[in-house]
């Protein structure tokens, strides 16, 4: 039997390697628009961010998702990841 090669993505704001199932994807679309993206399939520049709200604090605090997605990130976008990081849905 063959073992399966598991995707790994750095966590923007740790900076650590982890398999890219474990990380929330976040993207900014052609459109400009900045989603959680939960599919990993929407098109546009993506970014990875760990699913603990502790890393999402820190990407806040250091700009990483700014950086990565060559815009700038509002705080109601960290707010939604918080609220999917708890519940596991995405409102809206």
């Amino acid at each position: 039997m063959k073992t399966r090669k598991v995707p790994m993505r750095k966590c923007v704001a740790s900076q650590e390697m982890f398999p890219k199932k474990e990380l929330i994807r976040v993207v900014r679309t052609p459109e400009e628009e900045i989603l959680i993206d939960p599919t990993g399939k929407k098109s546009g520049r993506g970014a990875y961010l760990c699913a603990k709200s502790e890393y999402v604090e820190l990407a806040k605090k250091r700009k990483a998702l700014d950086r990565a997605l060559k815009t700038k990130v509002g705080d109601e976008l960290y707010q939604r990841l918080y609220d999917y990081i708890e519940t596991g849905k995405l409102d809206g």
